[in-house]
């Protein structure tokens, strides 16, 4: 064990090139600048946080509200500046705090628009705050005649590298599960959608494809980790993480992240290549630095190690909190975000939703499209705590219109990887009184 961790202690303090990092500020720079105004241009700003009546905050952020129209729009646009400040390191501390503050208040304001990549380019911006990506190639040093930093400690490299690696992982560990290894599902149910595609279509309807394809994906995640920090294995790696990436591109509708990963991959490539790209981007530019330093006393201090420490600890803890709830993680989904379960399963829901005046027993039948979007409906018919939010809602709704002490019931049925169609909760249950804490599991909901 102590040769391990001097080893490792050897491996973290060691100098390196700066250029990694650089180039990693530049890829993500750019990438957010395009899924941001992306995410302007197709309108949903509006659709997501202008338009719907109610929101679904997470549990313990229930503060979190989102602005008036104007400060929605005014919030993506100071997302836009961040991107570009990080793109070209102008100002970039402000920036980068400014763009993490920002895309995890919007990630946090509904729970309906929860994503693993949204939650990976916060962990990403978070860990950018504090690496010096911004001390070479950067705008800053043109503007305050700062030096440009050469060389740096490895840990500012490794630690993107492991950010990268625990997603790759425990999406792995994520398929480790009957229903994804033994019945192929959901891809047995996914692919024969894809039966017209051309040459390939005919074998989009066999079963035996859909196994290859399960396993093929659980082992890559599982080893591609391994594969990339490993310099004699990391081009053959990438040259797998390009194909995986561009299949998932090709079959499912996830918008930026397989080229996201694609880009930022190249975090694991050699020291020379980072050098030739960037040396290549300077000259396009025509950059030249002020002054320049060969090496850095830029470091970790003894807060920001721990501070780290504790940010890899939860996030490897956090895939496993599922084991804490009673009931099937697919079934009940506590536990479910936030731990890098991507695309491992296909579940739909029907809920109806009653509410019922406790004095005169009169019950109204609820029309969701009167208070839901389209995508909040069907996330929330299959997601146990936002059908209690929303029975919530509904109870102060007709509190207000005049009910007395209303009850909230609902009629739900859900299916998971084509199992049936069965009764998620008793019709009976009053929801609008149910606990929603992730500190108690829902025994209210039916096992089967």
């Amino acid at each position: 064990m102590g040769t391990v961790i001097k080893f490792l202690s050897t491996y973290l303090k060691k100098e390196v090139s700066s250029a990694p990092i650089i180039i990693f500020r530049i890829a993500f720079g750019f990438l957010m600048f395009i899924s941001v105004s992306r995410f302007i241009l197709k309108g949903w700003v509006y659709n997501m946080y202008i338009a719907p009546k109610l929101f679904f905050p997470f549990f313990g952020w229930e503060w979190i509200q989102p602005l008036p129209a104007f400060g929605m729009y005014a919030v993506f646009v100071l997302l836009l500046l961040a991107s570009i400040g990080i793109l070209f390191a102008a100002f970039y501390r402000f920036s980068t705090i400014l763009f993490f503050v920002l895309f995890t208040y919007v990630e946090l304001i509904d729970k309906t628009n929860y994503l693993n990549h949204y939650y990976f380019v916060s962990l990403v911006s978070f860990i950018l705050i504090f690496i010096p990506a911004g001390s070479s190639f950067s705008l800053d040093n043109k503007w305050f005649k700062k030096a440009e930093v050469d060389r740096i400690p490895n840990h500012f490299i490794f630690l993107l590298q492991l950010q990268l690696f625990l997603v790759y992982f425990f999406a792995g560990v994520a398929k480790l599960n009957s229903d994804w290894l033994f019945e192929a599902q959901p891809l047995k149910i996914w692919l024969p959608a894809f039966s017209h595609y051309y040459l390939i279509g005919d074998f989009m309807e066999k079963s035996w494809l859909a196994y290859v394809f399960c396993w093929f994906g659980c082992i890559y995640d599982l080893v591609i980790g391994f594969l990339l920090f490993n310099k004699r294995t990391v081009n053959i790696a990438y040259f797998f993480v390009v194909i995986f990436h561009l299949f998932t591109a090709l079959f499912f509708n996830i918008g930026m992240f397989p080229f996201i990963m694609i880009t930022i991959t190249i975090i694991f490539f050699k020291e020379e290549f980072h050098l030739k790209l960037l040396k290549h981007l300077k000259t396009l530019v025509r950059y030249s630095p002020v002054y320049q330093l060969n090496y850095s006393d830029i470091n970790f201090n003894r807060f920001f190690k721990f501070l780290f420490g504790f940010f890899i600890v939860v996030q490897i803890l956090l895939p496993f909190r599922y084991l804490l709830y009673s009931g099937k993680l697919f079934w009940t989904e506590q536990g479910y975000r936030f731990s890098w379960r991507v695309m491992l399963m296909e579940k739909a829901g029907t809920v109806f939703f009653y509410v019922k005046d406790a004095q005169s027993n009169r019950v109204t039948m609820i029309d969701n499209k009167e208070y839901l979007t389209y995508m909040q409906e069907k996330m929330m018919s299959t997601q146990p705590d936002m059908m209690v939010d929303y029975a919530k809602y509904l109870k102060k709704e007709f509190t207000a219109k005049g009910f007395s002490n209303p009850i909230v019931t609902a009629e739900c049925y859900v299916t998971v990887n084509g199992s049936g169609t069965r009764e998620f909760f008793d019709p009976n249950l009053d929801l609008s009184i149910q606990n929603n804490s992730i500190f108690s599991s829902k025994t209210w909901i039916r096992s089967y």
